[in-house]
């Protein structure tokens, strides 16, 4: 017989009640029940675990070795049956939803709006900077849903199986050292930041770097860009005064740094919500898509800058009118509004 985790429990509920009829009772057993079974434990231990007088059961030494232990081991089984039983539950309810995003203000508005139409909902996110691979990672089926993005003429490749909704094509900003001259502007030209060190992402899958680049040189010119860095790490670099950068029109200002609009909206970003076609998210795609594109409009005056924008352009940047008809699978060219 090999020692299984009941027989931990039974020592355990032998030392609790300081008897083997206490115990017994305890456990819905017998005491000449108990008794056998204690000596089988006792057996496969090789050692007396507790001393039997007419008072009660005492624990041996050796006992007291196999107690502490037991005492040590059950409180991590436990957890882990809970844990488990908890997981089968919410799995026997609902789907298992696994969420990706590229760097946009999206994915909080997703993971709230799954989350209510699909409460038991095992749901899990990660994110990731290009879109390409986590376009690759929902045709594989490793993800249930993803944000998205790109930028005019460089639209995602389709992938069967997969859903593409069009949120909202917004205009790319300008980021700027808080003191610089150019932020005293209420908008920047692209000329004028062709004449700064530019801080750029890494070239890759998402092709904002390539983007970039194909707008700037319609002004003759390239940038100059002795610094790459993404993130956190792009913001420090501007931050410091060490360079300019562009952004996404909801970026957030933090201090040290401005977000200003680019004169003419020469540049814009299509913010795209995806999800597979026979995924446990489609029959409630219409609910999800107006949460999400709720939260975006909710979202758009924590940047002051591009408030002012919308107040300024409103029939720019609005939602895509086909939500007001229901889903469109939409996968055409996205230029600006």
């Amino acid at each position: 017989m090999d020692l299984e985790i009941r027989h931990l429990r039974v020592v355990c509920a032998i030392a609790e009640a300081g008897s083997l009829t206490r115990a017994a009772a305890s456990l819905r057993m017998t005491q000449p029940g108990l008794s056998a079974q204690l000596r089988r434990i006792e057996a496969m231990l090789g050692g007396a675990l507790f001393d039997r007088r007419q008072s009660g059961a005492a624990p041996t030494p050796f006992g007291e070795l196999v107690i502490a232990r037991a005492h040590a081991i059950l409180p991590g089984v436990d957890g882990l049956l809970a844990d488990t039983a908890r997981a089968a539950r919410r799995r026997s309810g609902s789907d298992r939803i696994r969420v990706g995003s590229v760097g946009a203000p999206l994915l909080g508005h997703l993971l709230l709006a799954v989350g209510v139409s699909l409460p038991e909902a095992d749901l899990t996110s990660r994110c990731q900077y290009s879109p390409v691979a986590l376009l690759d990672d929902l045709a594989a089926g490793r993800l249930e849903a993803a944000v998205l993005g790109d930028h005019p003429d460089q639209e995602l490749p389709r992938r069967e199986g997969v859903a593409l909704h069009t949120i909202v094509t917004e205009p790319v900003f300008a980021l700027l050292p808080a003191a610089h001259p150019l932020a005293a502007q209420d908008e920047v030209s692209l000329a004028d930041l062709l004449t700064e060190d530019w801080a750029v992402p890494r070239p890759d899958g998402d092709r904002t770097r390539e983007y970039w680049a194909s707008l700037c040189a319609v002004t003759g010119r390239a940038p100059s860009a002795p610094y790459e860095a993404e993130g956190r790490q792009l913001i420090e670099i501007v931050r410091a005064g060490l360079a300019v950068s562009l952004c996404q029109a909801t970026f957030i200002e933090v201090p040290g740094v401005v977000v200003r609009p680019l004169a003419g909206n020469p540049l814009w970003y299509r913010h795209i919500l995806a999800w597979r076609h026979d995924g446990p998210l489609a029959p409630r795609g219409t609910e999800i898509l107006r949460r999400v594109v709720d939260g975006y409009l909710a979202a758009c005056p924590d940047s002051p800058a591009y408030a002012r924008w919308r107040d300024l352009n409103p029939e720019a940047a609005r939602p895509r009118p086909a939500l007001e008809r229901g889903l469109v699978c939409d996968q055409a060219s996205s230029a600006a509004p």
